[in-house]
């Protein structure tokens, strides 16, 4: 999946988790979110949201909740001004959906990302030894825009992230995870949301 062209690909495969809904529209263009639930090896599920374009509904195979499908797209992030959720919101926008093989259950979930740090990797060590870093990384695409994707690394990798400095050009690749937490919105109120992040597998340095 490494073509240092795209900048910004994700594939994944799973089973629709509910109805599509309508999303918004742009120049006539309806789009629509769905979530889809991606199996892991651990046998833990990720529920990915993905957005589509109505002109990828219908045809051969259906996209209804039960049916499992392959997305070939990309992991974005836009700004919710809502009011409500998170502010980054992540999706994956849907360039192709079709009908999943068995080639495409043997690994469901694959991101590529080639971006640059715009926040200072954040190391930390865990009670039980494990070494983890939280970074952000802006992904540039078409027409000035950016996409601005959490990064999640373990050992080593976390031990490489821990000198990066804002502004360097890294490549990964990994999966798309979710994962919930609870947060405190008043003394006796505190709401479950989900946060999206990729994992990553491997990264290197762009510039060497």
């Amino acid at each position: 999946m490494t073509d240092y062209k795209e900048k910004n690909r994700a594939l994944v495969c799973g089973v629709v988790e509910d109805k599509a809904v309508f999303s918004h529209e742009v120049y006539g263009e309806k789009f629509y979110i769905f979530t889809l639930r991606v199996l892991r090896l651990s046998e833990i599920c990720d529920y990915i949201r993905i957005l589509a374009s109505e002109r990828l509904f219908g045809g051969e195979f259906d996209i209804g909740p039960g049916n499992t499908v392959s997305v070939d797209g990309q992991f974005r992030s836009y700004n919710n001004y809502g009011g409500e959720g998170n502010k980054l919101v992540l999706t994956v926008f849907a360039k192709d959906i079709y009908s999943a093989s068995e080639a495409d259950l043997v690994n469901p979930n694959q991101v590529f990302l080639d971006g640059f740090i715009c926040k200072q990797p954040v190391y930390r060590v865990t009670p039980f030894g494990r070494e983890i870093a939280d970074m952000l990384i802006a992904v540039n695409r078409s027409y000035s825009k950016s996409d601005y994707i959490p990064i999640i690394a373990w050992g080593r990798n976390a031990r490489f992230c821990r000198d990066l400095a804002v502004g360097a050009h890294i490549r990964v690749w990994g999966r798309i995870q979710s994962r919930e937490y609870q947060k405190k919105i008043s003394e006796d109120d505190i709401v479950t949301k989900v946060a999206y992040e990729v994992s990553i597998g491997k990264m290197e340095l762009a510039d060497e």
